[in-house]
């Protein structure tokens, strides 16, 4: 998962081939005809629709460009956000890119299946 402190975060969602998610909007109803990237945005850290969201665009969609998390994300959040399907996220100003690797890195595999990797893992070991 690509890291992006909020100060460095130059590359706000603009662009032909960005496009801007509000966490109320349906990704269904979408045309994602072009699009690189799509910025889905965390009001609170207790709202997770951006999770369903980008669920939604990796499986059922099958979007393949940069889903990226904004808002008020915590280091604590980014292991779900990558399970989800993001790819990229930029930490709210007062989360540490440092913790933020280190969180990453605590878990290296899961019993369950995510939307990188939907297949349990029991499944992969045995076949």
């Amino acid at each position: 998962m690509k890291l992006i402190a909020a100060d460095a975060d130059q590359a706000r969602a603009t662009g032909p081939n960005v496009l801007k998610i509000a966490n109320d909007a349906n990704p269904a109803e979408v045309n994602l005809d072009g699009i690189e990237r799509i910025d889905l945005h965390f009001p609170k850290f207790t709202d997770g629709r951006a999770y369903s969201q980008a669920f939604l665009l990796r499986r059922r969609l099958g979007f393949k460009g940069e889903l990226r998390a904004t808002g008020d994300v915590l280091v604590d959040q980014l292991q779900l956000m990558q399970r989800s399907g993001f790819d990229a996220a930029v930490l709210r100003a007062d989360q540490s890119l440092a913790a933020a690797e280190r969180a990453l890195a605590l878990f290296a595999d899961f019993y369950q299946g995510d939307a990188a990797h939907p297949q349990p893992h029991f499944t992969g070991s045995q076949a």
